[in-house]
């Protein structure tokens, strides 16, 4: 255990790294406003926090900063903030909760995997599946902040993105699953 948490917690003051640890300190922030009301801010809150996702991974890319800190943690920052979201639409009853235990089992069931593959010193990176389904779900739960408006209009477009979301959560998975699949018939290959 002590060698997984020092081979993870090697080199990680880094700008991307740094700015994945602030999304995961938005995230009881990100809480606390929406609960007591603070609507708007809270949607504040997640966009900034969706916006490090994006700014992290390109800063990691493009200045060789990619440690296995970020290959962790990046990605589940991003889960546990979406997840924590569609939970407190779920809580307001704006979001169905069938649809967020489907996201929550998936997102267990990548937690679990990619560490597994981590562990195994195998990345399998994200594809165009991972990242439509995780933008699907940021526009789905920025809109959800305007459910009542679109809602009395009888086209609550921020649920019908958020089915699309699962879907495309659903397809990640299984590709995903193939993907990793792969690799790990080519480690033991070798």
């Amino acid at each position: 255990m002590n060698k997984v948490f020092r081979k993870y917690t090697q080199n990680i003051w880094n700008v991307p790294n740094v700015l994945t640890m602030i999304r995961l300190a938005l995230i009881p922030v990100f809480v606390l406003l929406f609960a007591a009301g603070h609507d708007k801010i809270s949607l504040l809150v997640f966009i900034i926090a969706s916006l490090t996702d994006l700014l992290d991974g390109y800063l990691a890319r493009k200045h060789n900063q990619i440690t296995d800190f970020g290959k962790l943690m990046d990605p589940l920052a991003d889960k546990l903030m979406v997840v924590t979201a569609l939970i407190c639409q779920g809580v307001k009853g704006v979001f169905p909760w069938p649809a967020i235990l489907i996201v929550m089992l998936k997102e267990s069931v990548m937690v679990y995997g990619a560490t597994y593959m981590l562990n195994h010193d195998i990345v399998v990176y994200a594809n165009w599946s991972g990242k439509s389904a995780q933008f699907s779900f940021v526009l789905a739960l920025v809109l959800s902040f305007w459910h009542a408006e679109f809602a009395a209009m009888s086209f609550p477009v921020d649920r019908v993105i958020l089915w699309i979301a699962v879907a495309l959560a659903i397809v990640a998975l299984v590709d995903y699953t193939q993907s990793a699949l792969k690799k790990i018939r080519e480690v033991k290959n070798k």
